[in-house]
């Protein structure tokens, strides 16, 4: 026969208010938290969660939804944020969205259905319509790389404006006059905040922009190799090119092998994420490296910020700004 909270008292000696407490998330004294998990132990006692969540209004349980599980990006996110909530007792139902609207839309409403506390969520839909239901239940909402006009909430960003910038600065201190970008989607903050970074470093140091040198990928791997080749194709004198994302970069990179182009002395690469990934090319790719650690736990903590201590309604939400830093390589060339 299942033990039950009766038979945890009897063990402790103490009382059913102080063991409904714990259970609950209230505070318990240091001692008496001892004795009732030593008892769970002891019992085999195993919490019936459903019955705990219709009681509480808490399941425990975080939604997140990312645009690809399969993006680096995300996965190493979502990986570090599981590892700070899993320690708070919280676990993650996690939805990926194809990098559709309608489907974070369907992901989203399967969550209010879940009854999760609350949504971490790296949007598709620039304008938030998705999560309008949900910030109607008053639950807690973060949002990770891209911020929502609209949306109360607090979000955790990463500094792309200066990334980009810096990364451009590294071809112009050495040289470069024709430097190519392969962007992300017109519509995604982070591909808007990176080529306005693009092109403010270019007009710092004064030099034209020209359209034929900017071209919009997908990030893909696959539309990183396309984009590569349209590059090359209209711009021979090209010199330099600042690739945006992981998986653009790397299929810029495979775009370069199957066209014969050398790294750096033909063109020179800086590219974005997987340090693992820039040591395994021939040469060490020059890559922008963005702090995912630290991304993940601030989103966390954010969250059970949120969770275990409410927020005010006086409290201003914030947005979080990281910095990125650029791991050196030997595909930046210097020009004479």
């Amino acid at each position: 026969m299942a033990a039950t909270m009766k038979d945890i008292a009897r063990r402790t000696g103490l009382g059913l208010a102080t063991i409904s407490s714990y259970f609950n998330g209230g505070n318990v004294r240091e001692k008496n938290r001892i004795k009732i998990e030593e008892a769970i132990e002891e019992l085999h006692y195993e919490v019936n969660e459903v019955a705990r969540g219709l009681k509480t209004n808490a399941t425990k349980t975080i939604g997140v939804v990312i645009p690809e599980l399969n993006n680096t990006f995300c996965a190493e996110i979502i990986t570090g944020m599981e590892d700070v909530l899993r320690s708070h007792g919280y676990a993650t139902i996690v939805c990926d969205c194809r990098t559709d609207k309608k489907l974070e839309r369907e992901a989203i409403e399967f969550l209010i259905r879940r009854r999760v506390d609350g949504v971490i969520n790296m949007p598709v839909d620039e304008e938030g319509n998705h999560l309008k239901k949900f910030q109607k239940t008053g639950k807690p909402i973060v949002l990770i790389d891209r911020k929502i006009q609209g949306i109360s909430c607090d979000s955790v960003l990463v500094d792309n404006e200066k990334a980009a910038e810096d990364a451009v600065r590294q071809f112009i201190e050495r040289g470069h006059r024709y430097i190519g970008i392969i962007g992300g989607p017109k519509g995604i903050f982070t591909a808007q905040e990176r080529m306005a970074g693009y092109y403010r470093a270019l007009e710092k140091a004064g030099i034209p922009v020209r359209e034929s040198l900017i071209c919009h990928g997908d990030y893909t791997i696959q539309g990183g190799v396309r984009s590569l080749e349209e590059l090359v194709q209209k711009n021979p004198d090209m010199t330099a090119v600042f690739v945006t994302n992981y998986e653009m970069t790397m299929g810029a990179m495979i775009g370069v092998n199957e066209l014969g182009i050398q790294i750096p002395e033909q063109l020179s690469v800086i590219g974005f994420d997987n340090l693992q990934f820039a040591r395994a090319c021939n040469p060490k790719l020059t890559i922008v490296s963005q702090p995912t650690d630290g991304i993940a736990r601030e989103v966390a903590r954010i969250m059970l910020e949120h969770l275990e201590n409410g927020k005010k309604e006086s409290e201003e939400f914030f947005t979080e700004k990281l910095q990125t830093e650029i791991i050196e390589g030997k595909s930046v060339n210097t020009l004479k």
